[in-house]
């Protein structure tokens, strides 16, 4: 970096490090770029490139002078990551592997479904929470993802829906877009609070990606003390509970992480989200087969239910190579929902997608890791 005191008289001396651009909010922005002496309009143009046609090379930004472009290159970071994988599933469904310099790396998925583009992003690379059926945290967790990284991924996912996934790479968006976000990736979010609160806010900003609250989903595996600082944050978001056992006894069998809190804590926790909130809480629910998928299981999953206002998601387990769980039959399946429904429960069951790929979570990162 150059002598301040050598530069020349109105010259601004550039940044120790590039800022990442996808974690900073329109007001962060619109201040760097008048420490950089830019007309405010400056940063709206910054925006309009970005969010709105999606071209992050300051190069590609015509209306900039060469000297601000050259500016912006210098002293922003845009698009960090590397896509090491792309699986695109003949139902619509894909999935990215994204690398970023330093080893973090992430998968991120996008989920068809009628006028919906979901994108499912992690928050983690690897995850704590440790549940024996899942690929992600087989490893244990490595870090934490930035709140760019989490955004960035989203930003990958749209280059996938304009054409970027399957076929020759895109320089811009096209009209189809991520229309919802779930934090239902690698990770377990509320661990990594600060930065996927700051990621939330960017995706739901206006002049960023303009996603509505109501249509971002945070899954825990339950935090109780940060899902009350969610419910406090003023931001009517969707909160998914990872159950995936009625019984404590049964959960901590399969969930190491719930030896930290009991389903009663997550529960009232869960039940001042909907107090404060008025947003109903959804219950995550694989189902397993001869482990949690028999009908006293459905008997004491409704009885739990019964204790808040909540709706179930029945998953059916996606199969992770050499992991001993097995995916249960559609009879036992509907057999656990219609107990639910008899009881009262609005019960619904997932579809499965991106079967012909590595749907489960974390099973593409771990691929590609073996392979190394």
């Amino acid at each position: 970096m150059p002598d301040v005191l050598s530069l020349p008289v109105g010259t601004v001396a550039p940044s120790v490090t590039p800022a990442d651009f996808f974690g900073l909010l329109p007001a962060g922005f619109a201040q760097d770029c008048a420490r950089l002496g830019w007309p405010r309009f400056r940063a709206e143009q910054i925006f309009e490139w970005v969010y709105n046609r999606g071209i992050t090379d300051p190069e590609a930004m015509t209306n900039l002078s060469k000297a601000d472009r050259k500016t912006l290159a210098r002293e922003f970071t845009f698009a960090a990551a590397s896509i090491a994988v792309r699986q695109l599933s003949n139902d619509g469904t894909f999935k990215l592997l994204l690398n970023w310099a330093g080893a973090a790396n992430a998968e991120t998925v996008m989920i068809p479904d009628g006028d919906r583009r979901t994108a499912c992003v992690s928050s983690q690379v690897g995850c704590p929470v440790g549940c024996r059926f899942c690929a992600s945290g087989v490893n244990g967790v490595k870090g934490n993802l930035t709140a760019a990284q989490i955004v960035e991924q989203v930003y990958e996912l749209n280059r996938g829906l304009g054409g970027a996934v399957g076929g020759a790479p895109v320089t811009a968006w096209g009209k189809d877009r991520i229309t919802n976000v779930v934090f239902m990736g690698m990770g377990e979010p509320l661990a990594n609070y600060a930065n996927v609160m700051a990621a939330v806010r960017i995706l739901h900003d206006p002049k960023c990606f303009n996603i509505g609250a109501r249509k971002i989903t945070i899954s825990t595996v339950g935090v109780p003390p940060k899902m009350r600082e969610l419910a406090d944050e003023d931001l009517p978001l969707n909160l998914a509970i990872s159950l995936h056992a009625p019984t404590e006894s049964l959960r901590r069998e399969l969930i190491p992480w719930a030896e930290h809190f009991t389903i009663k804590e997550i529960l009232d926790a869960a039940r001042y989200y909907f107090d404060q909130t008025g947003r109903e809480i959804t219950l995550e629910y694989i189902l397993l087969s001869q482990v949690n998928d028999r009908p006293e299981h459905a008997k004491q999953l409704a009885a739990v239910c019964r204790s808040l206002r909540a709706n179930v998601n029945l998953i059916r387990y996606n199969e992770v190579e050499s992991l001993p769980f097995i995916r249960p039959e559609s009879e036992d399946v509907m057999r656990f929902q219609g107990i639910l429904r008899e009881a009262g429960v609005n019960a619904h069951v997932r579809k499965s997608r991106g079967r012909d790929i590595d749907a489960a979570c974390g099973q593409l990162r771990r691929k590609q890791e073996q392979g190394k």
